[in-house]
């Protein structure tokens, strides 16, 4: 399998469910643009644990056969910006009716972030 696009998926804080609302769109979303492109996409939604409790949400997206496109990563972000505007209640009946058209949503996977200090901004300062 060829590697994949990774987009963030950025939550405001404070949110009862996070975490249903990371999954919700994430799958809505890479199932919505499997539907406008016509191919077929895997998926999977990660929450990216940090030190200190701290966490954030990644979709990362990939064709089975082949390497996607350039245009693919704004036209995920696009979507993503699209459902954005929606409430918990209104992500919930999305995600249903997706389900009902053939949506197989993915589980959240949990991932610990892993910080690559040699790759860090901090060695370019020094030079």
């Amino acid at each position: 399998m060829h590697r994949g696009v990774e987009v963030g998926i950025y939550l405001s804080p404070g949110l009862d469910d996070d975490n249903f609302v990371a999954k919700a769109l994430g799958n809505l979303a890479a199932f919505r643009l499997q539907g406008e492109r016509k191919e077929p996409l895997r998926w999977q939604v990660l929450r990216v644990q940090g030190s200190g409790g701290h966490h954030h949400y990644r979709l990362v997206v990939s064709h089975p056969q082949r390497v996607l496109d350039l245009g693919f990563s704004s036209a995920l972000e696009a979507i993503l910006k699209d459902l954005s505007n929606e409430s918990v209640d209104q992500l919930r009946a999305r995600l249903a009716a997706a389900e009902r058209e053939g949506l197989t949503p993915v589980s959240l996977r949990p991932v610990a972030l892993e910080v690559d200090y040699w790759r860090d901004d901090f060695w370019n300062w020094l030079g």
